[in-house]
């Protein structure tokens, strides 16, 4: 048996030894769901304020005096900063409860979306964006393994799929919604609607989620040497890095490219809704197919996100089509988040999940800044379009890399 066909041992699902002479619940309790909701909560106020500029890009270009290429750094700065962010709040809090980290980090995403809201010119909105970086970084490096912690190990993959499912909501309610109120009161009521959102995140967790005191001795070293002794992390590090690039290298730009496409800019909070809706639906199925078919997955999501990008640069030219074309492509890319990160729980030993996490972390937001800059790159110099190419390439080497591993042990 692979480490990456190991099963969780309740320990890994509970953050805990069971006490002598009991044994670990079979299934999650309503109030252990309800600390997951309101993990996934919080990460979809993250998941928000890292990607809501995407249906806002051509207003705050506008009104700032930037080009849709410079715009699109509101993305690739936070994702640079949560790239640092995440291995140093691991090692910063390793003696801190974790409930305690992602309050502190809600209150944080809050002050940095007013503060974007509130900013006089495109310097201090992307200064607040650093910050925006800082709260994604620490929150995905603690909560991006915190079901193994919060319900029994018969219900980590379904927990796991709901935690991530905040990122399913994400797009498919908090983009379109922030795009649709930004197109009715200005980019900035966008924000400051987020930043309430933010404090009822907060308060949820607060209220929600028990105490988890912190259980790992991580330092700054246990990060390199993860990845040096152990095949499958390095492996999921390479997954992670096409898949994320290559999604957000055209998805930062879907904007432009609907217009492109003569698409008129009314239409893209609908056609995002109808990305986001996908995603969701994909999250949430992802439950029952990750625990089974976990290379399966990675293998339908990467040909499901590359058909969907290349159909986007050459089939799409009204709202039917670039909605099928859109639905296709959130399908794929709402089964990414569960299944890497099940990759990286399964290929590690318990105590080690965080620090598996703060890796994933560190890479998914350089994949973002990369994407993101890239196709800024590209977008000004050979137009919205061809982003949807470069980033369907990128896709390619996901497949061969899953179908290789399950051809050989990691």
């Amino acid at each position: 048996m692979t480490t990456l066909d190991r099963p969780l041992s309740s320990a890994a699902a509970t953050g805990r030894e069971p006490s002598p002479g009991t044994a670990a619940p079979e299934r999650a309790t309503p109030k252990q769901w309800l600390a997951v909701a309101a993990v996934s909560l919080g990460v979809f106020v993250v998941m928000t304020s890292e990607v809501l500029p995407v249906g806002l890009l051509t207003p705050i270009s506008a009104e700032l005096g930037v080009s849709e290429g410079t715009a699109g750094l509101m993305v690739t700065v936070p994702g640079l900063v949560a790239a640092i962010a995440a291995p140093l709040s691991i090692v910063l809090t390793r003696r801190v409860d974790r409930r305690l980290v992602l309050i502190a980090l809600a209150v944080l995403v809050a002050g940095a979306n007013i503060g974007a809201a509130t900013a006089s010119g495109f310097g201090p909105l992307l200064a607040a964006r650093v910050l925006v970086g800082v709260s994604i970084g620490a929150f995905w490096a603690v909560a991006g393994g915190i079901a193994l912690r919060l319900v029994p190990k018969a219900d980590v993959p379904r927990a796991t799929a709901a935690v991530y499912g905040g990122i399913g909501a994400a797009t498919v309610l908090g983009v379109p919604a922030g795009t649709l109120i930004g197109d009715e009161f200005g980019w900035r009521a966008a924000l400051v609607a987020l930043m309430v959102l933010a404090l009822v995140a907060m308060a949820a967790i607060a209220l929600l989620v028990p105490k988890l005191p912190s259980n790992t001795a991580v330092s700054f070293a246990s990060l390199p040497k993860l990845v040096r002794r152990n095949r499958a992390v390095r492996t999921g590090l390479a997954l992670t890095f096409f898949i994320v690039t290559g999604h957000f290298i055209a998805y930062t730009f879907i904007s432009p490219i609907l217009q492109a496409n003569g698409l008129p800019a009314s239409q893209v909070s609908g056609l995002l809704l109808a990305f986001g809706a996908a995603a969701l639906v994909a999250t949430v199925a992802s439950g029952s197919l990750i625990g089974r078919h976990l290379r399966g997955t990675l293998v339908a999501l990467g040909v499901t996100m590359a058909l969907g990008m290349a159909l986007m640069a050459f089939a799409v030219g009204d709202l039917f089509s670039a909605t099928a074309v859109l639905l296709l492509w959130g399908a794929g890319y709402g089964l990414v988040s569960p299944a890497v990160q099940t990759w990286y729980m399964n290929a590690v030993e318990p105590g080690e999940v965080e620090i598996a996490t703060s890796l994933n972390t560190v890479m998914f937001n350089l994949s973002i800044a990369a994407g993101s800059f890239a196709g800024g790159f590209a977008v000004d110099r050979s137009g919205p379009v061809s982003v949807a190419w470069i980033g369907a390439a990128l896709l390619v080497p996901v497949v061969v890399i899953a179908l290789r591993s399950a051809r050989r042990p990691l």
